[in-house]
């Protein structure tokens, strides 16, 4: 078995991706950072040259995980509405296993980080256009109902990442705890039977 070690940046990263998750971009402190590390704070900018630099590897991994596990959906063989569902719980998996992602991504979104408009849309751009694409296909060939194919991926992104990302205001508005596996799997059922109706009945020509 490899001996798989973890650096000093590896552990800033870990460290960091935290603490952006937690507070946002604004409200993390490098200090608190390399304090955590176990590294005086001179030490941390031989790994990272700014704390821009810092939070852009960590935003940018993160992004990377997700077009990884997109992109591996995707390559599984599959048409119309089998696909999109495939590709709908592969998505609320990930975000479910992945609140420091949630909460970066909405951070982000919220504060218009460093990141977010440039380097992201650019990073997402390819993945978003084959989404798109292959909806429009499978619309041209009566496998799905026909709609606007780019807003709906924005939707099904955001419906997912919504409800995990504002699970306080779910929970005091459901009663319940909104992150328990019974209402995630409810959650899960719900966001992919509303596609399915949407989509999966007898095409408009």
């Amino acid at each position: 078995m490899a001996d798989v070690r973890v650096t000093t940046r590896d552990t800033i990263l870990i460290v960091a991706r935290r603490r952006f998750a937690e507070h946002g971009y604004a409200g993390t402190s490098l200090a608190e950072i390399a304090d955590e590390v176990g590294i005086r704070s001179p030490s941390l900018f031989h790994h990272f040259p700014s704390k821009t630099a810092l939070y852009r590897a960590v935003l940018l991994d993160a992004f990377e995980s997700w077009l990884a596990i997109m992109d591996e959906t995707a390559a599984v063989p599959g048409e119309g509405w089998p696909q999109v569902e495939r590709v709908l719980r592969t998505a609320f998996r990930f975000f479910q296993e992945r609140p420091d992602f949630v909460r970066l991504a909405r951070w982000e979104a919220l504060e218009g980080g460093p990141i977010l408009v440039d380097e992201l849309a650019a990073l997402l751009g390819p993945l978003f256009e084959r989404a798109v694409g292959f909806l429009e296909r499978q619309m041209d060939e009566g496998l799905i109902r026909r709609c606007d194919a780019r807003r709906l991926v924005i939707t099904g992104y955001g419906a997912i990442l919504s409800y995990v990302s504002d699970a306080p205001l779910v929970g005091a508005l459901l009663g319940d705890d909104p992150l328990s596996d019974s209402s995630l799997a409810a959650e899960q059922e719900h966001v992919v039977d509303l596609f399915r109706h949407a989509l999966a009945g007898k095409p408009a020509r």
